[in-house]
């Protein structure tokens, strides 16, 4: 391998994906260490993890309308209203999918992967269905497309409307 190659991780200036990884990776451990009594990360588990996505709701900036508001199932409400601000999903979805990785990596067994866990996708599931009720607006996954891959149409389509890969985590 080539000196200052861009695949050397001692040599080269980290992805901005690995960076947001490791200081999310330093946040969700900080939370494990903020908790009284403190939990070590063989003891985490996906309550924790749970309790780490609802502590990040106070820091959202995604409008999520509440069902007794006049706004419920708006896309674009005409005025303000009280109702709170919490992480958007997209951003929830992209930031575990980043722990997953983080925790694997520093040495977590990948059978006992909090972030993994069925609590944790169900929950992300409950929060993408609740926003997007109080948006009016339903997440739908795309069909695949019937047509040949000659088409010319088709070259250079991606079907990766992943929102891991559209909404970055703030």
């Amino acid at each position: 391998m080539a000196a200052g190659s861009s695949s050397s991780p001692s040599s080269s200036t980290p992805s901005r994906y690995e960076s947001q990884k490791r200081r999310d990776w330093n946040t969700f451990n900080q939370f494990l260490k903020n908790q009284r009594p403190p939990v070590i990360l063989p003891q985490c588990n996906s309550n924790h993890v749970l309790e780490f996505l609802r502590y990040l709701d106070q820091f959202g900036k995604t409008k999520v309308h509440l069902q007794g508001c006049i706004f419920y199932g708006q896309p674009e409400p005409p005025a303000p209203c009280t109702c709170p601000l919490r992480q958007a999903w997209g951003s929830l979805d992209a930031l575990i999918g980043r722990l997953r990785a983080a925790y694997e990596e520093n040495g977590g067994p990948p059978e006992n992967n909090p972030f993994a866990s069925g609590a944790v996708r169900v929950y992300l599931k409950e929060v993408k269905e609740s926003q997007a009720k109080a948006r009016g607006i339903p997440y739908k996954r795309k069909k695949k497309k019937s047509t040949s891959s000659t088409d010319p149409k088709n070259i250079g389509d991606d079907d990766d409307d992943s929102p891991s890969s559209m909404m970055p985590y703030c």
